[in-house]
């Protein structure tokens, strides 16, 4: 006796069974894009793979949905109307398992690692109205600068694009680097002189340094068009640390103005030169690009938002 396997090919089992998921979506990539050359490329296939594929399906369904033509190839009417069902149902598929994606990381932990000097200056202060805007969201903040791997526990990095990525890493910008001279406004007068309503640095106002920040002050000069100033200063072993000897009255820093804009709204810092953009830019990085609707696209988009 036959097992249901066997039944007949004209009955309705045999009519209602699927080719592969293979087959369609090789099919469907092809048809959208009418080439099965760019369709092998979206899919990571050579083209033989691809016209093979289809000439298996069309052999299992009995019809032809591509006239080739030219090197070219277009839908038949059959193909058409096949292409129309394939198209939704993956399209359906693709949204289901973004759907249970995104469901699955909302209830886990995402470890973001930040520079140093950013995170304390700028992102924990802010970081109460992204929890109260995302309290479902898990997100731990540490600190790091630098090169890093994902694989070391980091979901999510906010970096300055001052070293190489590795191949791969995908980068959304947040905002460009603006900087200047920051000091007390008790100490501006001694420190920078003013003519004509133009500001200018004195030449013995005392410059303050930092080892991991070696080239700020070079960096400033060559974006704002101002001669180095020679003047000798005290320096520190973090970027940090020079930023608040400036808020101690020690000397002139030069401060990135998303460190030091609290400072500047309350008083505590003046900036008598202004800003001026250095060429790099902070970013967002991420093994892979962010999906909408995602945690990590959220958190994006309200770090955006802040800066």
């Amino acid at each position: 006796m036959l097992s249901d396997n066997h039944g007949d090919p004209g009955s309705q089992l045999a009519d209602t069974r699927l080719p592969s998921l293979q087959a369609l979506r090789c099919f469907e990539a092809a048809a959208r894009l009418e080439n099965f050359s760019r369709a092998a490329t979206e899919l990571h296939l050579t083209h033989g793979a691809v016209s093979r594929a289809v000439r298996l399906l069309e052999d299992e369904l009995g019809v032809a949905l591509f006239e080739r033509r030219s090197q070219r190839v277009f839908l038949t009417q059959a193909g058409a109307t096949l292409a129309r069902a394939v198209g939704g149902g993956l399209e359906m598929m693709r949204q289901a398992v973004g759907e249970l994606r995104t469901s699955a990381r909302k209830g886990r932990r995402w470890v973001l690692s930040c520079e140093p000097t950013l995170l304390m200056r700028w992102l924990i202060p802010r970081w109460p109205d992204f929890q109260a805007r995302h309290a479902a969201l898990d997100v731990h903040l540490v600190a790091g600068g630098g090169p890093f791997s994902f694989g070391s526990g980091i979901d999510l990095a906010i970096r300055r694009d001052d070293f190489p990525w590795p191949d791969g890493y995908h980068a959304e910008p947040l905002f460009a680097e603006q900087v200047g001279p920051v000091c007390r406004p008790d100490q501006r007068a001694s420190w920078f002189a003013t003519h004509k309503g133009s500001a200018a640095l004195r030449p013995g106002a005392p410059c303050l340094h930092a080892r991991t920040r070696p080239g700020a002050w070079q960096e400033w000069a060559t974006a704002a068009g101002q001669p180095l100033p020679g003047a000798k200063g005290q320096s520190f072993e973090h970027f940090y640390f020079s930023l608040q000897a400036a808020v101690a009255g020690l000397g002139v820093a030069i401060g990135p103005w998303q460190l030091v804009r609290d400072d500047l709204a309350s008083g505590v810092l003046v900036a008598p030169l202004g800003f001026v953009e250095d060429g790099s830019r902070y970013c967002l990085l991420s093994p892979q690009p962010l999906h909408p609707g995602s945690p990590q696209a959220d958190l994006l988009a309200w770090l955006r938002a802040m800066g």
